[in-house]
């Protein structure tokens, strides 16, 4: 999420970090795409990557306090619920972490993940809940995985 990445002034250096983690992790990457900052452009693109979707979709930058760092505001228009968890675990793996206003949220079956423009941010909030996101995933398709051990019981005997 970049004005001048979209128009081709700047490279991104964050968003094919992002891509190269995940796909470390397992993950495949299904698409890339720069797109320009501002509350409508994020949620109509984010509108558009998410519907019929299940997996993850990450953005980067937009999070700071410019004026025109909107994505936070564009995802809310987008998410039909928040996963503070995430968004809280990202913003304490820093100090820098507190300057970010970042959201994670679901829409369908999709879990979009806001992180820093910055390279080391947005890999330091990546790795932050990274560990938990095939499970969230899991979860979000409807299957019946187990919660992690330490946690006990599995999705098919928890309670709603």
């Amino acid at each position: 999420m970049s004005d001048s990445v979209d128009r081709g002034e700047r490279e991104d250096l964050a968003g094919p970090l992002i891509s190269a983690r995940l796909e470390e992790a397992g993950f495949s990457i299904a698409e890339y795409r720069a797109v320009p900052d501002g509350e409508e452009s994020v949620a109509a693109n984010l509108r558009a990557m998410s519907s019929g979707f299940l997996g993850l979709l990450v953005t980067s930058g937009g999070t700071g306090f410019s004026p025109r760092d909107l994505t936070p505001e564009g995802t809310a228009r987008v998410v039909e619920r928040e996963a503070p968890g995430l968004s809280e675990a990202m913003r304490l793996v820093s100090p820098l972490g507190r300057l970010s206003r970042g959201r994670a949220g679901i829409v369908g079956q999709c879990l979009i993940l806001n992180c820093p423009g910055s390279p080391r941010g947005a890999i330091e909030s990546l790795e932050a809940v990274l560990d938990v996101l095939a499970h969230a995933l899991e979860l979000l398709s409807g299957g019946a995985a187990p919660h992690p051990p330490e946690t006990g019981g599995s999705t098919a005997i928890s309670s709603s």
